[in-house]
């Protein structure tokens, strides 16, 4: 099985389809759920992303293959998913399921906290602005850990991300107790599961 670290030439449309097709699985085709502070879903996709993605039919009627778009664009480009797919494609899927279900800056944030943490005081790498963005200096000090520290690495850095999304979830329901209906299974499909069946961890 591969670790997913240093694969060479990848083609990150495979590993989207392949993502994405385990998102939206989680995710169901439809749920209009009152407890859920994000509204209807269709595919996962919200109802305020769909229309801010120019979608004005109802949600319930949303196709798969548009859902799947705006996934590529707004949760998988956008925030340089992609080229982090070059690096690791098992990190690539965690950070889209974050984002998917946190906001697609959330994962990077994430990811640059942890970085900040494994760089030895600034001896392997320099500390990165936890911005939530995906640029040159994030790319620089993720390629960089990668390089130093292999699979290692790589396993240490997907498990702290995890921790941080399971954090989240803790505070997400503690802030607003109604989120609770929902604690268990973020905990159980999300910071613990979150992959493709497969995917090494």
């Amino acid at each position: 099985m591969s670790s997913g670290v240093g694969v060479g030439a990848v083609d990150t449309d495979v590993v989207f389809r392949r993502v994405i097709d385990s998102v939206i699985g989680r995710e169901g085709r439809y749920s209009a759920d009152p407890a859920d502070r994000g509204g209807a879903t269709a595919w996962g996709i919200t109802e305020a992303v769909a229309r801010a993605e120019g979608w004005t039919g109802a949600m319930a009627e949303l196709p798969r293959e548009v859902a799947v778009s705006i996934y590529r664009r707004r949760y998988w480009q956008a925030p340089g998913l992609d080229r982090i797919a070059m690096l690791d494609t098992v990190l690539a899927e965690r950070l889209l399921d974050i984002g998917v279900n946190m906001g697609a800056a959330t994962g990077i944030r994430f990811l640059q906290r942890a970085l900040n943490v494994l760089n030895r005081q600034g001896a392997a790498f320099a500390d990165i602005a936890v911005d939530g963005a995906f640029g040159p200096a994030t790319e620089t000090a993720l390629a960089g850990l990668l390089r130093a520290r292999g699979t290692e690495g790589a396993r240490v850095l997907r498990g702290m991300i995890a921790a941080q999304q399971a954090v989240r979830y803790i505070e997400i329901a503690e802030h607003d107790p109604t989120q609770e209906e929902f604690e268990f299974g973020w905990q159980l499909n999300r910071a613990l599961g979150g992959l493709t069946p497969g995917s090494p961890a």
